[in-house]
């Protein structure tokens, strides 16, 4: 397993007297392409901002391969940051905005070539040397900012929403690029996202946040699978939540109906959040489901048709690659390891997970 690179351990970051990181601890592999993933003003820029050293912690410590660094300036750090706005220079062409950390760490003209070079293939993007920054699209600057950034061979690479001001398809094909030149370059990536699909399609490890707190970590497929609250659930990916009472271990009232499920340690009559996946409810005939309802949306996705039925009060969000035209009569059925049992948070921004196993 690889070791323990980045150790943030009791980090408080407050704004003008709001708080923004209550206590956070986390640590991160080397090596590891680990996503901070979660809404607007959670505190995963500013948690990057902390490892890149463009903010300081009012309490707590960073340190980075055994040695504190939490007063470091940015430029005395083994790492390079790559932000949404690229932060080229337009004056400069291709070649001097690769060469601009080397130039100032007073490197051979032989080596800085030798690096345009080898950066420019890596992001391929090879001829472009003299080109300006003007002359490219969006994801070929996107490219040149990260070269920029692994010329200069820092031990991590800090990505805070790069591929944010992309076209869909465009940021589809970056990702990709992030993973191969991750896997190529053999450093740790640490990404910033609010955008669930990139989290999931690209790291190793995802830290979900919401108001300063880290909710879960784990990899994407705990993440998806087996999340620890009704936020996670909601947050990444779609899903039912619902109100529930679970009557004993691996039984579950949903809607004045009794559900099977695989739970247990939760007590007797105890409230609970249910969470079910739109892909793990089954749309059987009427007498066959556990709930009736009645189609009353449908929209084809392409892979699956995304449909809505009214069941016992509430709207199941159903995806399935059986068409049900909009007012078809409908038995709901779900399996028991299909059904996820959630205790009921007692505030808003109740802390959860606060480990990376």
């Amino acid at each position: 397993m690889s070791k323990r690179l980045i150790d943030l351990t009791h980090i408080t970051k407050s704004f003008d007297g709001q708080m923004i990181l209550d206590d956070l601890n986390l640590y991160i592999r080397e090596n590891e392409f680990l996503t901070l993933l979660g809404p607007s003003g959670c505190g995963k820029t500013t948690t990057l901002r902390i490892i890149g050293g463009f903010e300081t912690p009012d309490k707590g410590n960073v340190i980075f391969d055994g040695r504190d660094i939490t007063n470091l300036p940015p430029n005395q750090r083994q790492l390079n940051t790559v932000f949404q706005k690229y932060a080229l220079f337009p004056h400069m062409s291709i070649a001097e905005n690769i060469a601009f950390g080397l130039k100032i760490r007073k490197k051979t003209k032989a080596y800085i070539d030798d690096k345009i070079k080898y950066a420019l293939k890596l992001v391929n993007l090879e001829g472009f040397e003299h080109r300006s920054v003007n002359s490219l699209s969006g994801g070929q600057q996107q490219r040149i900012a990260i070269a920029r950034a692994i010329v200069n061979e820092p031990k991590v690479l800090l990505l805070d929403e790069p591929l944010g001001a992309l076209d869909l398809k465009l940021r589809q094909d970056m990702q990709y690029e992030l993973i191969r030149l991750k896997n190529e370059l053999g450093i740790t990536f640490v990404y910033v996202t609010h955008d669930q699909e990139e989290a999931l399609t690209m790291s190793d490890t995802i830290v979900v946040m919401n108001q300063g707190y880290i909710q879960q970590i784990g990899t994407p497929q705990d993440i998806y699978n087996e999340p620890v609250n009704a936020f996670v659930a909601d947050f990444i990916g779609e899903s039912n939540i619902i109100n529930g009472l679970m009557l004993k271990d691996r039984l579950v009232q949903i809607l004045d109906v009794k559900f099977a499920c695989v739970d247990e340690g939760f007590g007797c009559n105890a409230p609970v959040d249910v969470v079910i996946r739109p892909e793990d409810v089954e749309l059987v005939a009427p007498e066959q489901g556990k709930l009736e309802g009645d189609v009353v949306s449908l929209i084809f996705k392409g892979v699956h048709w995304e449909t809505e039925v009214l069941a016992n009060g509430f709207e199941w969000l159903v995806h399935t690659t059986q068409m049900h035209p909009v007012g078809t009569h409908v038995g709901i059925q779900v399996d028991p390891f299909n059904i996820q049992i959630m205790n009921k948070p007692e505030s808003n921004d109740e802390k959860a997970v606060e480990s990376h196993a």
